[in-house]
């Protein structure tokens, strides 16, 4: 169970999901507290700089798309961090707008 799981499930769902993220490390995309809001993946083509739901390693975050290696997608933050490599499996949602 992590900060996202509610989100998570409600994505896998087929809901589009509203919620206030804490922390620094996306500052300059989405800042500490912004209203996010994301939808679920779906069968949408992922690209390099979309911002996503994701779960690295067991740990669930809303970060960057760094790479893409085939069927896998590497996933870092803004401040040039790097979670690891996961497959689309594990990226439930992409965020769709951001507000203060």
């Amino acid at each position: 169970m992590g900060w996202a799981t509610g989100h998570i499930e409600r994505l896998l769902q087929g809901e589009t999901v509203s919620f206030r993220p804490r922390g620094n490390s996306m500052r300059g995309k989405v800042d500490n507290g912004a209203l996010c809001t994301v939808e679920p993946v779906g069968e949408r083509a992922l690209a390099v700089g979309d911002i996503v739901l994701c779960k690295v390693n067991g740990q669930q975050y809303l970060h960057l798309i760094k790479a893409i290696r085939g069927p896998s997608f590497q996933i870092g933050n803004n401040r040039g961090g790097i979670n690891g490599w996961v497959s689309r499996a594990n990226i439930y949602g992409v965020l769709i707008s951001v507000a203060p």
